[in-house]
């Protein structure tokens, strides 16, 4: 049986006949919209998230599979977390708060492409990726959580792969999302004002001494960065100093 394999990539439950979907289909005789129905049927949990998907035809049934992968580890726990982006200093910066059910269900999504070989190494997996990105779990940084789980915490909930919350900790973790944003509009405020302070008080000295200077007052290079841009390269041959 002659059998064509097509992958692209789609939005989560909103997959349609229109490129790249459509135009791959149509030569193998396929039933298009059959194939979108399904395709929306198996990611609409990847809502607003991209999802890798292959689907095979089997030319001579005009007949089809569908497989779908998973979003990027770090995606879906920005999904769960409800924010745009990880912190740029995780180490200085929080977020967001995880409850543990929450990591359970990313680390339930994400099995078959994670190193560990239980729920439980797995989970923790996954507490590694948020204390990357800036993430606490349980309100506390996801290493001490992982720690927490070391020492049997959690047990019950991740043996029996628990991912439900109730109403009220979806509030309350709102609420946590709310007031770190907060906290980190002010540090970033904070930081900004130290950074015009050391250029006022460095002005007509090289950028590159006053770079050092902020970062040694500990400002994020990402503020650095907008705030004093490097400059472009010299074009070969021009005197130093020179721009292009």
């Amino acid at each position: 049986m002659a059998k064509e394999t097509i992958e692209v990539l789609v939005e989560g439950g909103k997959a349609t006949a229109a490129p790249p979907l459509g135009p791959a289909l149509g030569p193998l005789g396929v039933n298009i919209g059959q194939v979108v129905m399904e395709i929306n049927k198996k990611t609409g949990e990847f809502k607003g998230m991209r999802v890798p998907v292959k689907v095979t035809v089997d030319k001579s049934t005009k007949s089809f599979e569908i497989f779908v992968g998973t979003p990027p580890t770090s995606e879906l726990i920005k999904k769960e977390a409800k924010i745009e982006s990880g912190a740029s200093n995780p180490l200085a910066e929080k977020v967001a708060d995880l409850k543990i059910e929450q990591v359970i269900k990313v680390a339930k999504m994400k099995a078959g492409s994670l190193l560990g070989k239980d729920n439980f190494s797995r989970v923790k997996e996954i507490c590694g990726t948020c204390d990357s990105m800036g993430i606490l779990v349980e309100g506390k940084q996801a290493r001490q959580t992982i720690a927490d789980i070391d020492a049997g915490q959690f047990k019950d909930k991740i043996a029996s792969g628990k991912t439900e919350l109730s109403a009220e900790e979806l509030k309350v973790l709102e609420e946590e999302r709310k007031r770190l944003a907060k906290e980190m509009e002010e540090r970033r405020k904070e930081y900004e004002t130290k950074a015009k302070e050391i250029m006022t008080l460095m002005e007509g000295k090289p950028a590159s001494q006053i770079r050092s200077k902020m970062r040694e007052a500990k400002i994020p290079d990402m503020i650095i960065k907008e705030l004093l841009p490097e400059e472009k390269a010299a074009a070969p041959g021009a005197p130093a100093g020179a721009k292009k």
